[in-house]
């Protein structure tokens, strides 16, 4: 089993920044990939970003390419979400999820992944 704990949500203003943190643990290697995931109130959960464990290769949602930066720190087992430019739209809870299938096809859908946290909210207020 893996663990994902996110954390770094909160009440942000409009036009501020945010880091999103999500913390594996429970296995010695956390996956192949991680990804971030967020869900409006009444929408689906739409794919945000994904990263490799190896490579470091990152994977966005084309709307928002250019405010949104996945990375990660290997020694910690955790990945972040650097969200720039905040607007109501942002407004979300943002989920972590990890998948070992060994392949960035599909990176960028929820069926792809194994595990998932909780979530983190985030709130944008303008």
């Amino acid at each position: 089993q893996v663990q994902l704990v996110e954390s770094g949500g909160g009440l942000v203003q409009a036009g501020g920044s945010l880091r999103l943190s999500c913390a594996a643990s429970g296995r010695t290697f956390s996956g192949f990939a991680m990804g971030w995931f967020r869900q409006a109130p009444g929408k689906e959960r739409d794919f945000v970003a994904a990263i490799t464990w190896r490579s470091g290769g990152q994977y966005y949602a084309d709307s928002l390419k250019g405010r949104f930066t996945i990375s990660r720190d290997n020694a910690k087992n955790t990945v972040y979400l650097q969200i720039a430019s905040l607007n109501s739209e942002d407004t979300a809870d943002y989920y972590c999820a990890a998948t070992f299938r060994s392949s960035v096809i599909g990176i960028m859908t929820s069926t792809a992944y194994d595990y998932w946290g909780q979530g983190t909210q985030v709130t944008v207020s303008s």
